[in-house]
């Protein structure tokens, strides 16, 4: 029998606008409830048929819609279309940049909701997030085969967020090839960057900051700059290719630190200009600041504050302070380039609370830019959280 999931009265109201969840709370009933993550018929209370989603009884995302079609099956066929559909909106990106690497899938923003799908070179690199994804993933990994046949695929679903859906992490080769510890990607006309699949963060690289990071050389001819949680560098060699006279790079991790001294080799640039500094972030300003060291560039990216709503105030907290920090280090005419990577951190509120750490570093600011996730990674406009990163070019006065 068909499994239903009936919706409270007044409830469907996001659906008909299309916005892939439901709620617990918005659940009214389960008719002939399914295993985790197969797939479910969603009704209005008066059982109007609204879309078909994956079951997921261990979240507060109830469901998550794979259509609005009832007469589509979600199968083989349904992920060879959706995957093309989504690859198809980059080709033009990836052949007029001479790109090597990009996201090719964004989950809900491309209708395939909790799959996240980057490729690097010839690997296709899967993260699955939700029980709906997990349950198809022989459907959805038969459909890679099928479209990119010479490529290796790999497994990094090693995130907490599975737990939510019920799910273990997960990681490993599930076709062809282990890719290499260190992998060279191209980006933006010609930038190499090594990158590590395996144990690498997210899928092995930041592939949503690619624009942001080329949008840094402008702001750094002749000028001192400081990378904050520098990672692997990519920042920084931007940086130098914008002719910066110096760049120091502050991560906690020595081996993101050596990859990093390694992409500045690779990309035929000065490393006399640069420091490696290995140094929490938070510790390295204060201490700037007390000897009186300043910059005339610094680069804020860390990592994500507010991994729940109920976590936004302290993260507020921790985004306010490292600003208001860096804010202070920075020569007068300095530029301030900020991010926050937190969903639950809405665009205003980080301007609000970049402009409090600056009042509270006695100085002031313009916004001459603002950041946001590279095109491979869209925002669907039913679904508005689908924008996590915001960032902010500020000049400090």
């Amino acid at each position: 029998m068909t499994s239903q999931l009936i919706l409270h009265e007044g409830r469907e109201k996001s659906l008909k606008r299309r916005h892939p969840w439901i709620f617990s709370k918005a659940v009214k009933e389960i008719r002939n409830a399914p295993q985790n993550g197969a797939d479910i018929e969603i009704l209005s209370s008066d059982g109007t048929y609204l879309a078909t989603g994956s079951y997921s009884p261990n979240s507060q995302i109830r469901a998550r819609v794979w259509t609005f079609d009832r007469e589509q099956s979600v199968d083989h066929s349904f992920f060879v279309a959706r995957i093309s559909e989504a690859a198809k909106a980059r080709e033009l990106m990836l052949k007029e940049t001479g790109m090597s690497a990009c996201r090719l899938v964004d989950a809900e923003s491309d209708g395939l909701p909790g799959l996240i799908i980057d490729r690097y070179n010839s690997f296709l690199v899967l993260e699955v997030l939700s029980a709906g994804a997990e349950y198809h993933l022989k459907d959805i990994v038969s459909a890679l085969r099928e479209l990119y046949p010479e490529y290796s695929i790999y497994e990094r679903s090693d995130v907490d967020v599975r737990s939510k859906e019920g799910l273990e992490p997960r990681k490993g080769v599930i076709h062809g090839e282990e890719p290499p510890e260190e992998l060279a990607i191209t980006e933006n006309g010609g930038m190499q960057i090594l990158v590590n699949i395996p144990e690498g963060h997210k899928t092995g690289y930041y592939l949503d900051q690619r624009d942001n990071r080329a949008a840094l050389a402008k702001y750094c001819c002749g000028k001192s700059v400081l990378n904050c949680f520098s990672y692997t560098g990519g920042f920084s060699l931007y940086a130098l290719k914008g002719r910066a006279r110096s760049v120091a790079n502050v991560d906690v991790s020595q081996r993101a630190l050596d990859i990093a001294k390694k992409n500045i080799v690779l990309n035929h640039l000065d490393p006399g200009r640069v420091k490696f500094i290995r140094e929490d972030v938070f510790s390295f300003l204060r201490k700037e600041k007390k000897l009186g060291h300043t910059y005339d560039v610094i680069v804020l990216d860390p990592p994500k504050f507010a991994e729940s709503r109920s976590q936004l105030e302290k993260a507020c907290r921790g985004y306010k302070d490292i600003n208001m920090i860096a804010a202070s280090i920075l020569n007068p005419g300095g530029y301030l380039m900020t991010y926050s990577c937190s969903g639950h951190m809405s665009p205003d509120l980080f301007q609000k609370v970049v402009a409090d750490a600056l009042l509270d570093a006695g100085r002031e600011g313009q916004i001459v830019e603002f950041l946001t996730q590279a095109s491979d990674h869209p925002v669907a406009l039913p679904y508005p959280e689908a924008l996590y990163l915001k960032g902010l070019v500020v000049r400090v006065r």
